[in-house]
């Protein structure tokens, strides 16, 4: 089992570029099928999550090659129309984003089966509202065997209400949306970057869709969809992890390959609390070199402050001075993480969706398990800062999301190592001492 080993006390300091944004990519790859001609798309991050993806859509029947390590052709005219294309495997159950097939392949085919998703363990984030935007188009859902059946004879335009902000059935909707027959508008839309980002991808490929980006969105739906090449935005949550990284170690880092206004609730905490954030064309600067001091963030839908970056934020504020107050809106077992950071030393009280945070002078090195990919991130920031040895066990889910992390973090001058024995570890402690 693959564990992280940290040393802390190193400031990060340097350089470091952001990979395309996983959140995006899944949408986005999900749709190339949609085409019968081939897909070019660069920027890909080559995280796990995507490499499940891109086997469960060679799996249908899918071309799928990789031009580079961060650029795949994808050609969905392969598949079988006329086949069950049934999307149920070993792979596709640990990822989440399992479900944009289901709009990706209905919009397509008027049919498609996929297994119930999992991913992280970070609460319940049902797919009623997936659901009702498939029948608001006309088709028929049927859930049995831990498998999803959508199916619809024609696919007619509508107008959807989504009950609750929800990224991912705006994502779905939208996809089959493209390709339904008159207009769909879709209120209380997800503004997320990611929305944004597979909208244009879909407007590129020949679809007809206004007004992503903001809370309703109108689709045209076309005949069929054409080839294309795009190149996917930068991880804003990537980005916002290294933002913290360097203020909580009191370092300097300059993070490259960002879009700076997709990260302003993030830039906005974190000068609040004492950190020098300074915004570029394409590149975000943050610098540290004191203790930083208390605040409180509510969690909100975009353009608010991301659940994504929650944990993270606990972290630095752990270590700042006074109580900071974080109230989680968006999922309700994202809190995973405070027992572990306890064990380094932390001082966090958890009441319902609220943490009541104490700052500590300092962390010390324990040994903890990352519940989810968020929280995992969290924990290697607390082991960098800690005194001392920490290690981070379970790092499957940090691995989901993050491109090269513990290469990136030792670029900047961090220790850290992929270890799987306590061989390993042993010499690990020696190299660094």
């Amino acid at each position: 089992m693959e564990q992280y080993v940290l040393k802390g006390g190193n400031p990060l300091v340097g350089e470091v570029t952001i990979a395309g944004a996983k959140n995006a990519a899944l949408g986005i790859l999900a749709a190339a099928i949609m085409t019968d001609d081939e897909v070019v798309i660069e920027n890909v991050p080559n995280v796990r999550d995507t490499r499940v993806l891109l086997q469960a859509i060679q799996g249908i029947g899918a071309r799928v090659n990789y031009i580079d390590e961060h650029t795949v052709r994808i050609c969905g005219g392969t598949i079988n129309p006329h086949a069950d294309n049934c999307v149920d495997d070993e792979f596709i159950r640990k990822i989440r984003a399992s479900y944009y097939l289901l709009g990706a392949m209905l919009g397509k085919y008027k049919k498609s089966s996929v297994a119930l998703p999992g991913g992280c363990n970070i609460g319940s984030r049902p797919i009623d509202l997936h659901i009702k935007g498939f029948r608001a188009l006309g088709a028929e859902v049927d859930i049995h065997s831990s498998m999803i059946h959508v199916e619809a004879e024609r696919l007619e335009g509508n107008h959807i209400y989504m009950d609750v902000v929800s990224v991912g059935a705006t994502i779905n909707v939208m996809m089959a949306a493209a390709l339904a027959e008159g207009k769909t508008t879709i209120e209380n839309a997800a503004k997320e970057p990611h929305i944004v980002d597979v909208a244009n991808f879909l407007n590129s490929m020949g679809a007809n869709i206004k007004g992503a980006g903001t809370d309703v969105i109108r689709i045209r739906g076309v005949e069929k969809l054409h080839g294309t090449e795009y190149s996917i935005i930068p991880d804003q949550i990537e980005a916002g992890t290294f933002m913290v990284a360097a203020a909580a170690t009191k370092g300097d880092i300059t993070i490259k390959n960002v879009i700076p206004k997709h990260l302003e609730a993030i830039t906005s905490k974190l000068k609040e609390i004492g950190a020098v954030v300074m915004e570029y064309d394409d590149s975000v600067r943050v610098v540290s070199n004191h203790r930083l001091k208390s605040t409180n963030i509510k969690t909100l839908p975009y353009p608010g402050f991301p659940t994504d970056m929650q944990p993270q934020m606990a972290v630095i504020l752990a270590l700042s001075e006074g109580t900071s107050i974080i109230t989680e809106s968006i999922f309700e077992n994202r809190f995973k993480y405070v027992d572990e950071l306890f064990r380094m030393g932390g001082q966090i009280k958890v009441e319902g969706n609220t943490a009541i945070i104490d700052g500590v002078e300092g962390f010390v090195g324990a040994n903890v398990v990352a519940p989810d990919l968020r929280a995992g991130a969290a924990l290697v920031i607390a082991g960098l800062v800690a005194e001392g040895f920490t290690i981070v066990d379970d790092i499957k889910y940090i691995l989901r999301g993050y491109e090269k992390f513990d290469e990136k973090i030792r670029a900047l001058g961090g220790q850290i190592a992929v270890v799987e024995t306590e061989k390993e570890i042993q010499k690990f402690k020696l190299k660094v001492g």
